[in-house]
C-alpha cells in the first residue's frame, strides 16, 4: 500500500515554533502554567488560520501568542492586587545548557522577571520581543497593535527603565553556585557566617507563600535583618528534608524537598548577585507555583 504523508502543516508549524512561543509567554507572564494556557489559546486560533494567506508563520504565531499573553497579563495584574504577601514569578526548572546562553539565562532569571514586573503590560511585551528576541519594530507593532514609531518610543522607555533596575553585570554560573553553596552549608551545618560573608549590606529577602504556606509578608531588607531571619529558619530547613541543587530559571538554585512526602517540593530558593555579593534571596513556597515544576527544554530564542 502506498504511504501517505499525514502531517498537518498547521501542526508542523506550531510545533516548530512552540519553544519560542512558550518562552515569549513565560517572560511576559512569569508563570509556566499561564504560558502553557497561552500556548493552548494560540493553537486554537492558529488552527483556524488560512495558511495560504500567511507570509511569515513565525511572526504570525508570535503575534497571536503576544496578544493572548497581554490579555492574560492584565488579568494577572488584577489578581496580584489581592495576593497575600510578595508575589514572585513561578520558578521553572531548566536544563543546565540554558545557562550557557548568557542573555537568555539573564532574561528568565528571577531577578530580571521581577524587574519586568515593574513595566506596564505593553512595555513588557515590547521589551521582551525587542531586547530578548530581537524582533523588528514592524513585527512588534503588529503584535501589540501600535505603530512602528510608537513601538520605538515604548522600547526606548522600557529599555531605560530596565537598565536602571537590572542586575549590574552578567553573573557567571560559578558565582551563583558559590552563593548557593554558602547557603546550603549554612543550612546543613548551622554555620551562618559563611552566608553572611557574601550578603550585600542592602540585601533583600522575599518569600512567596501565597497565603497558603508560611512566608514573610513583607520584604526583609539589610544583611542584619536577613541574617537573623535565616538564622531562625536554618534549623527548620535542615530538619524538614533534603536541600538539593538544581537549575532554575537558567541559574543554579536550591530546592527543599519535604521528607517522607514522595519528594514534594516545599521551597525553591533563587538568588540575585551583584558585584560578587548576594543582593536578593527569593524563596517560593506557594504550592500552586511549584506544582508545575518539571524539566523543561522549552526556553529557546
Amino acid at each position: 500500500m502506498e504511504s501517505r504523508n499525514t502531517t498537518d502543516p498547521a501542526t508542523e508549524a506550531f510545533v516548530a515554533h512552540r519553544n519560542l512561543l512558550f518562552t515569549v509567554a513565560y517572560e511576559m507572564l512569569g508563570s509556566a502554567a499561564d504560558a502553557e494556557d497561552v500556548l493552548q489559546e494560540t493553537w486554537l486560533r492558529w488552527a483556524g488560520v488560512d495558511l495560504g494567506a500567511v507570509r511569515d508563520q513565525r511572526a504570525y504565531l508570535v503575534r497571536i501568542a503576544t496578544r493572548q499573553a497581554l490579555s492574560r497579563l492584565r488579568t494577572l495584574g488584577r489578581r496580584k492586587e489581592s495576593y497575600v504577601g510578595p508575589w514572585l514569578p513561578e520558578p521553572l526548572l531548566t536544563a543546565p545548557d540554558v545557562a550557557e546562553d548568557i542573555e537568555l539565562a539573564e532574561s528568565v532569571s528571577m531577578a530580571m522577571l521581577l524587574v519586568l514586573e515593574t513595566l506596564a503590560p505593553t512595555e513588557r511585551a515590547v521589551f521582551v520581543l525587542r531586547e530578548v528576541f530581537d524582533l523588528g519594530y514592524e513585527e512588534i507593532a503588529d503584535a501589540v497593535d501600535k505603530s512602528p514609531a510608537a513601538v520605538r518610543q515604548i522600547a526606548h522607555r522600557a529599555r531605560a527603565h530596565v537598565a536602571a533596575r537590572r542586575p549590574r553585570g552578567a553573573v557567571s554560573p560559578a558565582e551563583s553556585r558559590d552563593a548557593l553553596d554558602a547557603f546550603q552549608r549554612a543550612a546543613e551545618t548551622g554555620d551562618l557566617q559563611s552566608l553572611l560573608d557574601i550578603l550585600a549590606p542592602d540585601v533583600v529577602f522575599l518569600g512567596d507563600g501565597g497565603g497558603i504556606k508560611q512566608a514573610v509578608l513583607r520584604p526583609v531588607v539589610g544583611a542584619d535583618k536577613v541574617g537573623r531571619l535565616l538564622a531562625a529558619g536554618l534549623g527548620r530547613i535542615a530538619a524538614m528534608g533534603s536541600l538539593l541543587p538544581a537549575h532554575v530559571n537558567g541559574h543554579p538554585a536550591l530546592i527543599l524537598h519535604e521528607e517522607g512526602q514522595d519528594g514534594t517540593i516545599d521551597t525553591v530558593m533563587a538568588v540575585r548577585i551583584d558585584d560578587g555579593l548576594i543582593t536578593g534571596l527569593y524563596a517560593v513556597r506557594n504550592p500552586q507555583k511549584l506544582s508545575h515544576m518539571r524539566e523543561e527544554n522549552t526556553l529557546r530564542r
